[in-house]
């Protein structure tokens, strides 16, 4: 276990308490966060996953920005659902993603667990955008990302990323109700 692994570990749970709560300050914490998680997962072989750290990297900028625009200082940012034709198409599109990419690491590199690898990084995309555009679903997609994150970490021998990521899967139960609830109050 490499200190890049406890500090990006720390983060990351800092990162979601932060986001549970609806905070903009979840951002800063999260491009820390993924700086050094990226760089213990391309030592670890996971390429889609350390490509991905990147990709938050620019995503969680530009969702601090979405995020400061959309709430009033001390505010928590307002959250809603997606329609069903939405839902579709983000569904559909993940899966696309995610096999594309898949397919192309097994075929072009020595990735490990390619098609795995990629369905994780393909989930967390559209995960991560739902979360910036304030979408309650993104949970429930980073539901099931912890669940296969374990197996993957596990599986490549990062014990202290899979107990992180068992706590992601806790906060992410946590931030689903949370935001559910955060929803209903402001369709009421």
């Amino acid at each position: 276990m490499s200190p890049l692994e406890v500090a990006g570990a720390v983060l990351g749970f800092v990162n979601i308490v932060l986001l549970i709560r609806r905070s903009v300050w979840n951002f800063p914490a999260a491009m820390a966060m993924v700086t050094c998680i990226g760089i213990v997962l391309f030592e670890a072989r996971l390429y889609a996953e350390a490509g991905l750290q990147v990709f938050f990297f620019v995503v969680n900028a530009w969702g601090w920005w979405l995020w400061s625009r959309a709430k009033e200082p001390g505010a928590a940012v307002p959250v809603r659902w997606l329609g069903w034709p939405a839902r579709l198409a983000w569904g559909a599109a993940t899966v696309v993603l995610s096999l594309a990419l898949g397919l192309s690491l097994a075929r072009w590199t020595d990735a490990a667990l390619p098609l795995a690898d990629s369905a994780v990084a393909g989930a967390s995309v559209a995960a991560q955008f739902l979360l910036s555009f304030r979408r309650v679903e993104n949970w429930v997609l980073w539901i099931g990302i912890d669940v296969a994150s374990i197996a993957l970490y596990l599986a490549r021998d990062l014990q202290l990323l899979a107990v992180l990521y068992g706590a992601f899967l806790v906060l992410s139960v946590i931030g689903l109700r949370e935001w559910t609830r955060a929803a209903r109050r402001e369709l009421a």
